[in-house]
């Protein structure tokens, strides 16, 4: 079996076309990977290869890139990227893909994780398992942008990105800002940004950025600022926030974007509930930490 995943354009019965890459035989038991901001589906190539191979259960990996992503549809209307139509994406894949049975789990990273917890609130059937990547539960991030000044500061950014010339600013200096998201503390290049990975990013942001933007542009989710009350305006409805699907959480707890107080109260919305905690890991675990992940997904679908 080939270990570099195949690329394969899916039409979805909607009108929206995500490009994914793919791994493993049709008809086997189906793991589906989200990417976040500002990633793509070839992030997950490693496990897609690891999780495809019959001694790691044999199972149809599938990766998409996320509307407004690379070669996938890009929308130009904002309201485009709300919740709904986002989740509406990831349930026709699951349909596609998994022909009437739940996936075996899906994995969700960033905002594919803000996707990932709708889904399983919204149509828990489709998925057995779900494993989350440094991606705040809805209700925890309101509350904490509502209420944490620390969570407050250090969202700040979303509204750098709700600019109307984001974009053009993301992509000046060979996409300076977007590289610098990945530096470690002391602002250096991090050990596994190889020229080989960083040439794929900037590829994938070269096909536009207007997308990935627009995520944060139609989400309400965000920290007050000024006039904008942001999160402390919303009114979350509680059985929107409810999660009955086993689920497993990672986190990297020196995430500079995302408060560990994040996993606060977690059980409360989601009772069938594990997190491990990293102390010292950054908020791209998937590239920091790579033979972790694998290892938990891998305990995650054996018990």
């Amino acid at each position: 079996m080939s270990n570099h995943p195949t690329l394969e354009d899916i039409a979805l019965p909607h009108g929206i076309q995500l490009r994914c890459h793919v791994q493993g035989e049709r008809g086997r038991p189906v793991l589906l990977f989200l990417h976040g901001f500002p990633e793509g589906a070839f992030i997950w190539d490693a496990l897609l290869a690891h999780f495809s191979q019959p001694a790691h259960g044999g199972y149809r990996c599938i990766a998409p890139y996320l509307r407004g992503y690379g070669a996938s549809s890009q929308p130009t209307d904002v309201a485009a990227y709300r919740p709904k139509h986002l989740v509406q994406d990831i349930a026709a894949l699951i349909a596609h893909e998994a022909a009437g049975t739940p996936l075996a789990c899906l994995v969700a990273h960033d905002w594919g994780g803000a996707i990932a917890w709708n889904l399983a609130s919204a149509h828990p059937a489709l998925l057995a398992r779900l494993l989350i990547i440094n991606a705040p539960h809805p209700g925890a991030f309101a509350r904490e942008l509502a209420h944490n000044p620390v969570q407050q500061a250090a969202s700040q950014y979303m509204h750098f990105l709700c600019r109307p010339d984001a974009e053009a600013l993301l992509a000046k200096d060979d996409f300076r800002r977007l590289f610098a998201l990945f530096q470690t503390p002391d602002g250096k290049p991090p050990a596994w940004l190889s020229d080989e990975l960083r040439a794929q990013y900037r590829a994938l942001w070269q096909q536009g950025l207007a997308g990935a933007c627009n995520y944060y542009r139609a989400s309400p989710l965000r920290p007050p600022r000024g006039d904008d009350l942001g999160a402390a305006a919303l009114q979350l409805q509680p059985e929107l926030l409810q999660v009955g699907v086993r689920t497993q959480v990672l986190w990297g707890l020196a995430d500079t974007a995302l408060h560990p107080a994040l996993l606060d109260g977690l059980q409360d919305w989601v009772p069938q509930l594990a997190v491990q905690a990293l102390a010292g890991a950054s908020h791209w675990l998937v590239h920091e930490h790579p033979a972790r992940v694998t290892q938990v997904l891998q305990d995650f679908l054996t018990t």
